[in-house]
C-alpha cells in the first residue's frame, strides 16, 4: 500500500519510521517547504497513491484536503486546530466521493479509553452527588489547552446524557507525551479513569491503522469506525 505523507516534522517522520511493519510504503512526501498552499498535491505526485497522511498544520488542512479530494485520494487527517471548518470538508469530500478519517487522537488506547468514557457518562448521570472533572497532561511545548482529546472527552460525556457540570484542567510541563484522566468524586469516594501515553509512536500507528483500514471506502469516518466501536 502506497502512501503521500504530509508534513515531515516528528508525527510525519514516526509514521515514515513505522509504515513498514504495517504493510505500507511512503512513496512520497511534502512538508513546509514543498507544498505551500497545498500547491504540491498534484496529480504527478499523487499517482499510484492510496492514501495521503496529513500530519501538518491547522492552517494547512483546508488547502490540502480539498486538493486531495479533487484528485480522488482517500485521507488520514491527524492534524487537531481545524474543526471549525470541519462542516465544510466533510462536504468536499462528500461530493468527491471519498474516504476520510479525522481524529483528535489516533491513539487506540485513547478511543478504547472514549468508549469507556460514554459508559461513565451514562451511568454517572442520574448521580448528581458526584461531579465530574478532566485533567489533562502534556509536554511543555503543546500550544493548545485543553487538549482536542479532552475536548472530546467532555462532548463525548454531554452527547451521552451527562448534563451536570465538568470541571476541565490542563497543564504544560516537561516533555510528557500525554495522559488524560476523568474522574467522578462523591460525599466519600473517587472514581478515576486515566489513560497515560509511554510514545508518541502510538500515534503514528493508529494513523496507519487507520490509512489501512479507509483504503478504497467513501465517507466521513473516525477511530471509532477504524475499531468497530459503533
Amino acid at each position: 500500500m502506497r502512501l503521500l505523507l504530509i508534513g515531515y516534522g516528528r508525527m510525519g517522520k514516526l509514521v515514515h519510521q513505522l509504515s513498514g511493519s504495517f504493510g505500507c510504503e511512503v512513496a512520497d512526501r511534502l512538508d513546509i517547504d514543498t507544498n505551500v498552499g497545498g500547491t504540491g498535491i498534484t496529480e504527478k505526485r499523487v499517482q499510484g497513491i492510496d492514501v495521503a497522511i496529513d500530519f501538518s498544520t491547522a492552517d494547512a488542512v483546508v488547502d490540502n484536503l480539498p486538493r486531495l479530494a479533487q484528485l480522488g485520494i482517500n485521507v488520514v487527517v491527524g492534524t487537531t486546530g481545524w474543526q471549525a471548518n470541519e462542516q465544510a470538508m466533510r462536504t468536499v469530500a462528500t461530493d468527491a466521493g471519498i474516504g476520510v478519517v479525522a481524529a483528535a487522537n489516533f491513539s487506540l488506547g485513547v478511543n478504547l479509553f472514549l468508549a469507556l468514557t460514554e459508559r461513565a457518562a451514562e451511568l454517572f448521570q442520574p448521580r448528581p452527588e458526584f461531579g465530574a472533572w478532566i485533567h489533562e497532561i502534556h509536554h511543555a511545548a503543546k500550544v493548545d489547552a485543553p487538549s482536542g482529546t479532552a475536548l472530546a472527552l467532555q462532548t463525548t460525556m454531554q452527547q451521552h446524557g451527562y448534563s451536570n457540570q465538568i470541571d476541565m484542567a490542563s497543564t504544560r510541563a516537561g516533555s510528557a507525551p500525554g495522559s488524560h484522566a476523568v474522574g467522578f468524586d462523591g460525599p466519600v469516594e473517587s472514581i478515576v479513569l486515566k489513560h497515560s501515553t509511554r510514545d508518541r509512536a502510538t500515534f503514528a500507528r493508529g494513523a496507519l491503522e487507520a490509512a489501512r483500514w479507509v483504503k478504497g471506502k467513501a465517507g466521513w469516518f473516525s477511530m471509532r469506525d477504524v475499531l468497530e466501536l459503533n
